[in-house]
């Protein structure tokens, strides 16, 4: 199994999700946060809870089979991405296991 995150601009989410949930990527979760990295927008400010904070980004995660990741991530890219730069960036991680919180059963396949 695999994990992917996500740190998408704000603007591009809706489209993000529905292109995942589209292409049968149904259980995701997303937050909200605030990042800083090498590229600065026009007009960047820090945010008033973080004095190092730039820029508000959504951070989307979900995990599915090894076979899946690499669909997902093309359907993040190619629905993320604007004509701007500092459009996110994904990452992906190994899952070596997962279980069920109600049984306590481990998941090897997610439906």
């Amino acid at each position: 199994m695999k994990e992917i995150k996500a740190f998408i601009k704000p603007k591009r989410v809706q489209k993000v999700v529905e292109a995942l949930s589209d292409s049968g990527f149904n259980s995701m979760t997303l937050s909200q946060g605030e990042g800083t990295g090498a590229f600065k927008a026009k007009g960047a400010s820090p945010s008033l809870d973080f004095r190092i904070t730039d820029s508000p980004v959504v951070k989307l995660e979900l995990v599915c089979q090894n076979e899946e990741a690499r669909k997902a991530i093309d359907i993040i890219v190619e629905n993320g991405k604007t004509t701007d730069p500092g459009d996110g960036i994904i990452y992906v991680s190994d899952i070596e296991d997962a279980f069920q919180i109600k049984t306590g059963k481990s998941i090897k396949k997610f439906d």
